[in-house]
């Protein structure tokens, strides 16, 4: 019987793949049999990362990049490209955080917040596009966020930025879909990774344990997400299985959108 969710061959581009959510997507897609670009600037945590899959069996290549470099992603698409034969899936999952409100937030910080989480993801989508044209198709997943569609405290930028990227995402989706290339979005509350590891070190320093329980409980559902469980669904979604499924948001987010009044 086949394996539910396969994506043997199928070759992958992952952005933020060295660590937190972007760890668990990689390594859940070269366990499915996948082919795994990982891109990110983490030169440590990518190589890391593409030991322990291959260290494990799997296929996964890493590229040190800059993704807010336009020029040399096009050319790292190409070359990925021109190498595999194809490009099947892209994860869209680099980015980074922000707290503060718009008092707050200075003009250098909405720049950065741009120039990660909105024009590093105009550029793989530019050149995604192009290559899974000439694949005959794919599916691009965003990792968009609960705060792109509810106001969140103190996220000014960052919920802008991850506006832009729910929109974004319906547009490439209008835009391809008789190229059969499919793009959908991700939505996740509070997920526990290292960026709240740290944000608890740095905010809380010695009542780290007490406020993570704290921010675990404000999830409906009484903790927060795992990067794994963010992963699946991204999995399903590049899957042959999620092949009717397109132009859509997912949030994933322990009913903090519906069950928090």
């Amino acid at each position: 019987m086949k394996r539910l969710f396969s994506l043997k061959n199928k070759v992958a581009i992952v952005t933020g793949g060295g660590k937190g959510i972007g760890e668990s997507i990689c390594k859940i897609f070269a366990q499915q049999g996948a082919i795994v670009h990982i891109l990110d600037i983490d030169k440590d945590n990518g190589l890391r990362v593409n030991m322990q899959i291959r260290n494990a069996k799997g296929k996964a290549i890493f590229h040190h990049i800059d993704l807010t470099k336009h020029k040399k992603l096009g050319k790292l698409f190409k070359k990925i490209y021109k190498k595999e034969g194809s490009l099947d899936i892209l994860v869209n999952n680099a980015g980074i955080a922000h707290v503060g409100n718009v008092e707050k937030t200075t003009p250098d910080d909405l720049d950065k917040l741009y120039a990660v989480n909105v024009k590093s993801v105009y550029s793989c989508l530019h050149y995604g596009v192009k290559y899974m044209k000439k694949s005959s198709g794919g599916s691009i997943v965003n990792l968009a966020s609960i705060a792109s569609v509810i106001g969140l405290s103190d996220r000014f930028a960052y919920s802008a930025t991850k506006g832009a990227i729910y929109t974004m995402t319906f547009s490439i989706a209008k835009d391809y879909i008789q190229d059969r290339i499919r793009c959908n979005a991700v939505g996740p509350a509070r997920v526990h990774t290292p960026f709240v590891d740290g944000y608890l070190k740095q905010h809380y320093p010695g009542k780290e344990k007490e406020m993570f329980d704290v921010l675990s409980k404000n999830q409906p559902i009484g903790r927060m997400g795992r990067p794994e469980e963010v992963a699946q669904l991204i999995t399903y979604l590049c899957s042959d299985e999620a092949g009717f499924v397109t132009g859509s948001f997912y949030p994933i987010d322990g009913g903090a959108l519906t069950l928090n009044t």
